[in-house]
């Protein structure tokens, strides 16, 4: 029996600053009906990203609607379909869509896609990012054997399977930015890693070419910034530069930080520099969920991620995200 009542959360206030519990407003509303055509959806995980960060702003640089104050937030989700009157789905379905931050979702049909619940160990792998983490690494950065990549942001949700893939991909060595030398450790030890900068232990370009002193061929950027300038010094002749994120302009409370780059350098060096983005790369996912299931299986990729627990903490996880305290993605079970 379906509920009468669920919980979501709505954006009370937009953010001035840091994201404070104060911006979040959990309401109980009835739960929906759906109409011929719709899909009434049990949410049981949901995802948080950084461009949730960005997306409480009322102007924004990406190409997303903007959250509405009043109205419930929303991101990647899965969950059960319990009606789905004049469609093909049936109840018990497993489903992905984009309505997080609520205990239940309404959608139409076309806004959803049914996965095959035996393609992943756990269904929490369709919420993971790494569909931009291979976009990045095949498309943006062409990871070739025998190469040294930079991964920027190693330890986040990205990142943490970025250079997992570089080395599914023949990478030789791999190297990852981080914030601490817990989580740099971790990198090394559990994900493949070979070597971490950290960032505020010293200049990055210093610790990069140490831990690459014959240069780096390719960068999977998901930073921007001191990092981004960095990896361009180290950069060998025809690298290849992948922008897949800007961590450093969406988490400040000023906004976009520039990065002076010196463009004769670019181009007597042979670099590129590539900015990519999922949107333009979506036949890239069910390449993702097949890859992801079948390392899962044998070992070769694992999923680094932490779950909270209850709607109630979806906000407290997205400040912890902000906030740099998880490796891998972050998830809410719902």
């Amino acid at each position: 029996m379906t509920n009468r009542t669920h919980r979501e959360v709505r954006l009370a206030a937009r953010p001035t600053g840091p994201v404070t519990d104060d911006l979040f407003e959990l309401v109980e509303v009835p739960v929906p009906e759906p109409a011929q055509g719709q899909v009434l959806v049990r949410n049981t995980l949901m995802a948080v990203a950084a461009v949730m960060r960005t997306l409480m702003d009322e102007v924004t640089g990406v190409p997303l609607p903007s959250f509405q104050v009043g109205e419930a937030l929303n991101g990647p989700a899965v969950g059960e379909v319990v009606a789905a009157p004049g469609t093909d789905l049936k109840p018990g379905d497993l489903v992905e869509h984009h309505f997080g931050w609520r205990e239940y979702a309404l959608l139409d049909a076309g806004d959803v896609q049914r996965h095959d619940a035996a393609e992943l160990p756990d269904p929490a792998g369709y919420l993971s990012q790494g569909p931009t983490a291979l976009m990045g690494i095949d498309v943006g950065a062409e990871v070739r054997p025998g190469d040294t990549v930079f991964v920027t942001g190693a330890a986040g949700g990205v990142g943490s399977l970025a250079g997992q893939l570089a080395k599914v991909r023949g990478a030789t060595r791999v190297i990852g930015s981080t914030g601490s030398r817990e989580k740099a450790d971790r990198l090394v030890k559990e994900f493949g890693y070979d070597a971490v900068v950290i960032r505020g232990a010293g200049p990055i370009e210093e610790q990069l070419r140490a831990a690459a002193p014959e240069g780096v061929d390719a960068v999977f950027d998901n930073v921007g910034g001191e990092q981004l300038q960095a990896a361009i010094a180290a950069a060998n002749r025809g690298a290849r530069i992948a922008l897949v994120g800007a961590l450093s302009s969406q988490l400040a409370d000023g906004g976009a930080v520039a990065v002076p780059i010196d463009t004769l350098s670019l181009l007597a060096r042979g670099i590129t520099m590539r900015g990519v983005a999922l949107y333009d790369h979506r036949d890239l996912i069910p390449r993702w969920n097949e890859l992801f299931g079948k390392g899962l299986r044998e070992g070769t990729l694992t999923f680094p991620h932490a779950r909270l627990q209850g709607i109630a903490q979806a906000p407290r996880a997205l400040q912890e995200l902000i906030a740099g305290k998880h490796l891998g993605a972050v998830l809410v079970e719902l």
